[in-house]
């Protein structure tokens, strides 16, 4: 099985990179600084933390096979919740 990750962040790509170093990962973190990707994938919370006019993306993750289609899609409405590990690995092995 062959498969790609990348990451969406509404960071910087300056605070992308440095994440992406302390956590060493080995993938794309791109920015999404007009949160375009996260309104129309994910969601946005709006005033998130109680701060006026700050746009936080809502925590998401979607396996997309080779044509394009969504075979899991997970969508928090949870800020600190991280997403079944377990359900993603699944979703991955049964992409063919």
């Amino acid at each position: 099985m062959k498969a790609h990750i990348a990451a969406v962040s509404v960071d910087s790509p300056f605070a992308n990179k440095g994440f992406a170093d302390a956590n060493r990962y080995n993938f794309p973190l791109l920015s999404d600084t007009s949160r375009a990707v996260a309104e129309q994938y994910a969601g946005v919370y709006e005033d998130f933390g109680g701060i006026k006019g700050y746009t936080a993306a809502k925590r998401a993750v979607f396996v997309i096979d080779a044509k394009g289609i969504v075979r899991y899609a997970w969508i928090s409405e949870d800020p600190g919740r991280e997403p079944d590990f377990d359900a993603i690995t699944k979703a991955l092995a049964q992409l063919k």
